[in-house]
């Protein structure tokens, strides 16, 4: 089993900045890809970025030169750093990862942190 953690978020005006991070404890030996995928109300969860292990990234479209993630393998801690916040930023971010090495979805889930974007 692996735990996570996620931490930061919060309230921002449209074109901010706010940063979350997300780390990892349990069996950490089995974590490759570690990810962000975010859902709005009423809407369903999707894709945000994600790194490996050995930090190859991918990210939505719709973040694309705006967010970044990486990550600290030493402190099994992933990072997401938003800048140029949206009103459609606004959401539930959930910190994802498991054992795959593609840029799908694994088995665990952080518990969520809400970021808030003010137009």
């Amino acid at each position: 089993q692996v735990q996570l953690v996620e931490s930061g978020g919060g309230l921002v005006q449209a074109g901010g900045s706010l940063s979350l991070s997300c780390a990892a404890s349990g069996s950490i030996n089995i974590i490759n890809t570690m990810g962000w995928y975010r859902q709005a109300p009423g809407k369903q969860r999707e894709f945000v970025a994600a790194i490996t292990r050995g930090a190859r990234t991918n990210y939505a479209d719709s973040v694309k030169g705006r967010f970044t993630t990486s990550r600290d393998n030493a402190k099994n801690t992933v990072y997401l750093q938003m800048n140029s916040l949206k009103p459609e930023d606004t959401a539930v971010y959930y910190c994802n990862t498991g054992p795959q090495i593609a840029f799908t979805p694994g088995p665990y889930w952080g518990q969520g942190t809400q970021v808030t974007v003010s137009s």
